[in-house]
């Protein structure tokens, strides 16, 4: 089985590029406009792309499978309702795993999709999340880097 393996460049901390991802009041702003995120293994990793109805177009159920914080996330992944039948079902959820690694003032993100099938429509799975990936990223680096927003701020503590 294929692994997709995506990765982009942030001019942004490493702690900041991490609460992007692990915070639900961070994640709405460059991922998804609802979410429930848990930031502890086993707890919710939940993103809405239309609020008004969690049961579609959702990660609804999806959950953290790994946190080791500021290094590695890892969560159970189902696509858009028109994949639902290929890849929404519980025992055929793909996973998806991010590391963060900074150098020189610049976050490296890399995300891992894997644990596709074969045949049946999973190469439209596929094509569709490569496309859907590069756009995430490029969402987050441009919400980052942006200089405006709770983003580029560290949370008062």
């Amino acid at each position: 089985m294929e692994t997709l393996q995506f990765q982009v460049e942030i001019a942004s901390s490493k702690e900041l590029v991490w609460l992007a991802w692990t915070q639900t009041e961070r994640i709405v702003q460059w991922f998804a406009p609802g979410a429930q995120i848990e930031a502890r293994v086993g707890g919710s990793f939940e993103l809405y792309f239309d609020p008004a109805n969690r049961d579609q177009m959702s990660t609804k159920g999806c959950k953290i499978t790994l946190l080791e914080p500021m290094d590695r996330l890892g969560f159970t992944w189902k696509g858009p309702d028109d994949l639902a039948q290929i890849m929404n079902k519980e025992g055929s959820l793909t996973t998806v795993l991010v590391t963060f690694a900074e150098n020189n003032g610049f976050t490296k993100v890399v995300v891992e999709h894997a644990g596709w099938g074969e045949g049946g429509g999973w190469e439209k799975a596929i094509a569709w999340h490569r496309m859907a990936w590069n756009q995430v990223l490029g969402s987050l680096k441009s919400a980052l880097e942006s200089g405006t927003g709770e983003l580029c701020c560290a949370p008062n503590k």
